[in-house]
């Protein structure tokens, strides 16, 4: 099921098409244009839910195209403004004629869909969703003393207004668990607004964090944005010295001031962090503020790696068995005993994230009968089938671009084969932004399956 037509209007055909192709991956019906003529021609015929409007255009601006689009007396669906470098005071003028957001260019994947499904949020709630921002109360699950230790932790932290620090394994649950505080916190009825500071390019990390001001006008940052509620920060620890200073100064304060404004604006959220690295170690280390450790650690609250809880693994696959079966309409299949105990017994490298997969994997098959030990086997076979266990002497033998490029297909093509081309999962794995990781896959010839609606 689609998840709403996006209009996307760009006279650059890269960033065009792929646009189009991060938001189709994304399950959302894309139409990508190169004029302001077909952007019109588009609007009347496909009604979309959401527009990606270029400023610049040869034929007529997106500014002209969004007042004409304003005045013309029709309903007019969210209007999200493309901006390249220098253009920040026209993006600032679309939001007062009536644009919900703007994107700079070079574009940011995490920036891109997260502006995208939060304006579409805004323009139609779904029938689920809770009034005035209450977010639903995440799931923990888990019958062990790790679970028990953890929900615990999160009630107690929820019940304080002060930061937390939320730490464990990539794929570990630590983003459910910052929702879960939020959900059960005083502001819960806020937003929660979440930066990934591994995927934000360093120099534009100070003016997505506190904002701009410019020629008086303002565009909000993420610190603003999560008034009355939370603002996670996810991978603390890839913040620059900079940044680093810049946010223990705010968060001393209680105050920031916008890249460009003077004016202090108070700080009205609570902040979450959430990290894979031990933040103590990196304080040591020289690469992390200590100061703003310890801010952020007033609480902590520690995720543990699913091979520290195996015991909860058939409750944790219980559980996404049913919300895919009833969410995707699939028939249940049982987890034989043996299959179980092969389960309890893995090391689970990817924790709760890889059994998730994993799960949604053998269940997307749509076999019948009991899932067995042997399916299982064969699952995980399938995903070693392109790992090398070394490099090859004639890696040392080629020039050093030949055989990085080798490296990074070989090593692509093995994690595609293990998230079934789930690009979001890879990128996770890769620690790269999506952005960059398709510019790496079409510049290496490696293409990605799309099912397509029937």
């Amino acid at each position: 099921m689609r998840r709403g037509c996006v209009l996307v209007v760009d006279d650059e055909p890269e960033i065009r098409h792929l646009v189009q192709e991060i938001l189709e991956d994304e399950n959302y019906q894309a139409v990508a244009v190169a004029s302001a003529g077909a952007a019109r021609t588009a609007f009347r015929k496909h009604r979309p839910d959401l527009v990606l409007l270029d400023i610049w255009m040869p034929d007529c601006d997106g500014i002209t195209l969004l007042k004409e689009w304003m005045e013309g007396g029709a309903a007019v669906p969210p209007v999200v403004m493309i901006s390249g470098h220098g253009t920040i005071e026209t993006a600032v003028e679309a939001i007062r004629i009536g644009a919900s957001d703007f994107i700079e260019k070079p574009l940011s994947t995490a920036r891109l869909l997260g502006v995208v499904e939060q304006a579409l949020r805004r323009a139609r709630p779904g029938p689920g969703d809770k009034p005035a921002g209450i977010q639903a109360r995440p799931a923990i699950i888990g019958r062990s003393a790790e679970m028990t230790r953890l929900r615990a932790e999160v009630e107690h932290a929820a019940a304080l207004d002060v930061p937390v620090l939320i730490s464990g394994e990539r794929g570990s649950g630590r983003n459910l668990v910052a929702r879960a505080v939020h959900a059960q916190g005083a502001r819960r009825a806020g937003p929660v607004i979440r930066l990934n500071l591994a995927a934000t390019e360093s120099d534009r990390l100070v003016a997505r964090l506190f904002g701009v001001e410019h020629d008086g006008q303002t565009l909000p940052g993420c610190l603003e944005q999560a008034r009355d509620g939370s603002l996670v920060l996810e991978e603390i620890s890839a913040m620059d010295g900079m940044a680093q200073e810049m946010l223990r100064g705010a968060l001393e304060r209680n105050w920031f001031r916008r890249v460009g404004g003077g004016k202090p604006v108070p700080i009205d959220c609570r902040v979450m962090a959430v990290s894979d690295r031990d933040l103590e170690t990196e304080v040591a280390a020289g690469r992390f503020d200590e100061d703003l450790w310890s801010r952020l650690s007033l609480l902590s609250v520690y995720v543990p790696a699913l091979r520290e809880h195996r015991q909860d693994v058939p409750d944790l696959i219980d559980y996404f068995q049913r919300h895919t079966v009833e969410a995707e309409r699939l028939g249940y299949r049982r987890f034989s005993t043996a299959a179980l105990n092969v389960l309890r017994n893995y090391a689970w490298p990817g924790n709760v994230a890889e059994l998730k997969s994993l799960v949604l994997r053998l269940l997307f098959l749509k076999k019948r009968g009991d899932i067995c030990e042997a399916e299982i086997r064969d699952a995980w076979q399938r995903q070693r089938r392109h790992a090398p266990d070394a490099l090859p002497e004639l890696f040392y033998n080629m020039p050093l671009r030949e055989a990085r490029d080798r490296f990074e297909r070989a090593y692509l093509l093995y994690h595609l084969e293990r998230t079934d081309g789930n690009i979001g999962e890879l990128a996770q794995i890769a620690e790269l932004e999506r952005t960059h990781l398709y510019r790496k896959l079409k510049g290496l010839g490696i293409g990605l399956r799309r099912e397509k609606d029937k």
